[in-house]
């Protein structure tokens, strides 16, 4: 949902979010909360609302970016304030999204360490797995584990769906 942005020095100009073929994702996280992602095949003003009206309670203050997607939100809710990345501001007191951008960065970063290539068809996969991480950051290891195991109870995993060999 970003424009385009300038890389270091002498790398020349290079796409961010439109006009690449990254699969957008949006992304709502309350400060000190839990997040909430999903893919936006189509990524309209009209789309990115109703996600954020899905997650986020009436009576919250929205913070984003200046995109237009967001426009008319405070009408909706408590409040919106916005920061102007095109102009190098990236936070203004309690105005900012950088709690967004972090989730996605962890994203990014282990993408490229762990994974390294994540498939579109999987790609829900993985933001569920990390958006189980955020939301269970405050538990150990073994309490992510078995609250992990317990979210997997009564639902089967197939890599594809099932055929008959018709020998029933």
């Amino acid at each position: 949902m970003h424009a385009t942005a300038w890389s270091r020095k002498g790398t020349g100009k290079h796409l961010r979010g439109k006009g690449t073929s990254k699969i957008p994702v949006f992304v709502a996280v309350q400060r000190n909360g839990n997040v909430h992602r999903r893919i936006m095949p189509n990524v309209t003003t009209h789309n990115v609302k109703e996600a954020i009206r899905e997650v986020v309670d009436k009576g919250a203050t929205i913070y984003t970016d200046e995109a237009l997607h967001y426009n008319g939100l405070a009408k909706e809710f408590a409040g919106h304030d916005t920061v102007c990345h095109s102009t190098g501001e990236y936070s203004r007191g309690e105005v900012h999204n950088n709690t967004a951008e972090s989730s996605n960065a962890l994203i990014k970063r282990g993408i490229m360490g762990i994974y390294h290539n994540v498939s579109k068809e999987h790609l829900h996969r993985y933001l569920w797995r990390w958006d189980f991480c955020w939301n269970n950051r405050q538990m150990n290891d073994g309490e992510r584990t078995i609250a992990a195991i317990q979210a997997g109870e009564g639902k089967r995993l197939f890599y594809r769906e099932p055929t008959t060999t018709g020998a029933e």
